[in-house]
């Protein structure tokens, strides 16, 4: 089970750090993701993390957003800086055996939290 923290509202320019904290299985050998879908969107890709630190991120968040992992608390999480109103979304964590950029490659998936950004 995986279950996301940190969402919010904050002003445009601000910072929040969602976590993803794991329970029930270790999944520290897992690849793990950050997903987000905004209304009447389809899910969408934001970075990825393999079990030993490479990482992919989605152009619209290169060099705003950081997603890091620590395997000793089986826990993600993703640092968001220079938040814009275009990142307001419900944002997913996943898990899978693989790196991807895709929801299907991942078979473990959090609830979900909002962030929402204002102008």
């Amino acid at each position: 089970q995986l279950v996301e923290s940190g969402g919010g509202l904050v002003q445009a320019g601000g910072s929040l750090r969602l976590s993803c904290a794991a329970s029930g299985r270790s999944l520290s050998s897992y690849a793990k993701a950050w997903f987000r879908q905004a209304p009447s969107k389809e899910r969408e890709f934001v970075a990825s993390i393999s079990w030993n630190g490479v990482t992919y991120y989605t152009d619209s968040v290169k060099g705003r957003f950081t997603i890091s992992r620590d395997n000793a608390k089986n826990t993600l999480y993703l640092q968001m800086n220079s938040l814009e109103p275009e990142d307001t979304a419900v944002y997913y964590c996943a898990a899978g055996p693989y790196l991807a950029q895709v929801a299907s490659s991942y078979d473990f998936w959090g609830q979900g939290t909002q962030v929402t950004v204002s102008s």
